[in-house]
């Protein structure tokens, strides 16, 4: 219920304008690492230390074709910067096609496409990757597809797939083949029942099988959770399954536990955080808000004492 009142909440242009105008900054500086390419970069000097990081340049549901140009521009500048800085060993990016043009009213698949191709070939030179995020069920199957594609050339491009969704286990078995990358998630979508599990518990049991079916893969599994009981069943099961520290790797959302994050890097775990910037960050924001009450009543009391 609580996710739902919050995501629903994510659609209403008043609650935008109020959130976007100042006085949450401490809560959306938890989870979002500035706005600008200087912010993303200072953040992933930090905290590749000791962990590696994922970077996103926010933005989704773009229906102009010159905003989805601007992202894959500020993707190939970032790229760049890491590269000349030194960071791109420790450092990859993540995208959004919906970001990249495939909510575009004309040719949306085949934009999307040949951005994502253009961010793929820039990282390639860098000497990184790219993982293709997943985004509401209703782009799964040409995610997917998209991810597919990519992989003729890039064989490296990470999947995302989200426990929630039912269908989950069978994508699972499907993209756990050699080399293969999946970062395995629980999903910040509201969805509806006919295609997701709707309860916490059902979401959790249906992690467990994925996780399973990756770890048992040839492929690489990329753990995305902060639950500590799903991240001692992955750590059993990357054992039993005779993955080392280099096969499997663990992830969280930048400003979520970060302690533990630390911990977990200094007992060798591979260690990555999901590193979000840019001007667009009220959905990523209120995604986060719908996971954790503690974070909704952070805010509300920030919107109740505005002066």
């Amino acid at each position: 219920m609580l996710r739902t009142v919050v995501l629903a909440a994510a659609r209403s242009p008043l609650v935008r304008r109020v959130v976007e105008s100042g006085p949450f900054d401490p809560l959306v500086g938890r989870f979002v690492a500035g706005t600008r390419d200087d912010d993303a970069v200072a953040a992933v000097r930090r905290l590749t230390t000791d962990r590696y990081v994922t970077v996103d340049h926010l933005g989704e549901d773009t229906t102009d074709r010159t905003q989805a140009d601007a992202i894959v521009a500020a993707y190939l500048r970032l790229l760049i910067r890491l590269a000349d800085e030194g960071l791109a060993h420790r450092t990859e990016v993540s995208v959004k096609l919906s970001a990249l043009g495939q909510r575009l009213p004309v040719d949306a698949d085949k934009i999307a496409l040949d951005s994502a191709r253009q961010i793929c070939a820039a990282a390639g030179a860098a000497g990184t990757t790219v993982t293709v995020d997943m985004e509401d069920h209703t782009t799964t199957d040409r995610t997917l597809e998209t991810v597919r594609e990519l992989r003729v050339d890039f064989p490296w491009t990470g999947a995302v797939l989200q426990s929630q969704l039912r269908r989950t286990e069978a994508d699972c078995r499907d993209l756990a083949g050699p080399g293969s990358r999946v970062r395995l998630c629980k999903g910040a979508y509201d969805e509806p029942s006919s295609v997701a599990f709707r309860t916490a518990h059902e979401v959790d049991r249906s992690f467990v099988r994925c996780l399973r079916v990756l770890m048992e893969g040839r492929g690489v599994p990329m753990v995305a959770t902060h639950d500590p009981r799903l991240i001692d069943i992955a750590r059993v099961l990357a054992a039993r399954n005779g993955r080392t520290a280099a096969d499997w790797e663990l992830q969280m959302l930048y400003g979520v536990r970060p302690r533990a994050q630390a911990e977990f890097a200094a007992e060798g775990l591979r260690m990555r955080v999901y590193l979000p910037y840019g001007t667009e960050w009220f959905g990523y924001f209120m995604r986060r808000l719908g996971e954790r009450p503690a974070n909704l009543a952070f805010f509300a009391r920030a919107l109740l004492t505005r002066s």
